[in-house]
């Protein structure tokens, strides 16, 4: 699985593949990062990339010409790019995304900056739009790696124990039960008696019952689908 990240501020996101798994997946093969800047891409002579909103309207806007030619350039060496752009007007990006997009071989993520960028790049370019949430960052990168991220862990091998993804939540509509760890008692809490019996029968069972009550109480929206 190939990512391939279009921003204005490439360092912003380099970091993010530095540690953990996703630098163990980059050194396994199992996932490829690369990056493209607009700005390389600009034929204005003072390198600009963005322009004032036609029509008026508060901020720049990021122009069209340096987003079609990176995203032309991208196609051109890789058939199987498929485009998505980060921007709060869109619909929710969702677990079912993630797992969904993890079969795609190439991803291509247009990271927004500024009031977002000119509308006909998405006509004629992109493939999907996505939200993070209702709410407006300084720029598209953080949606980017959140987006990447959630993808990269259902890429098969990326995570170290498979059966980690379908334990958790939103699997089935459900978010996920409590946890414990060690001590089985901290501070005078202890750890719900049933899951230190081994009875894994009676166990799931009460995951499950905990499961829905959780997501009734903080997701009631998801409760209704279950």
């Amino acid at each position: 699985m190939r990512f391939s990240f279009v921003s204005l501020f490439p360092n912003l996101l380099k970091g993010y593949f530095s540690e953990s798994i996703l630098k163990r997946a980059i050194e396994d093969k199992k996932i490829y990062i690369d990056f493209y800047n607009p700005r390389d891409y600009t034929k204005d002579k003072h390198r600009r990339v963005d322009a004032t909103i036609i029509g008026g309207g508060a901020g720049m806007l990021m122009t069209a010409q340096p987003l079609m030619d990176t995203l032309k350039e991208i196609k051109k060496d890789s058939s199987d790019a498929y485009v998505i752009v980060l921007s709060p007007v869109a619909k929710t990006f969702t677990q079912n995304d993630a797992k969904r997009l993890a079969n795609k071989r190439h991803i291509v993520l247009v990271s927004g900056r500024y009031e977002g960028i000119d509308e006909r790049v998405i006509e004629e370019e992109v493939d999907e739009l996505f939200s993070i949430g209702d709410f407006i960052l300084t720029g598209g990168e953080l949606a980017s790696m959140a987006v990447c991220d959630a993808i990269s862990r259902n890429v098969v091998d990326v995570l170290g124990n498979s059966d980690s993804l379908s334990m958790e939540s939103f699997e089935d509509s459900l978010l996920e039960a409590p946890a414990f760890t060690k001590p089985k008692n901290y501070e005078d809490n202890e750890v719900i008696s049933e899951f230190l019996k081994g009875n894994h029968s009676k166990i799931t069972d009460l995951k499950r019952r905990l499961a829905l009550c959780k997501t009734k109480y903080f997701r009631p929206d998801l409760y209704k689908k279950v």
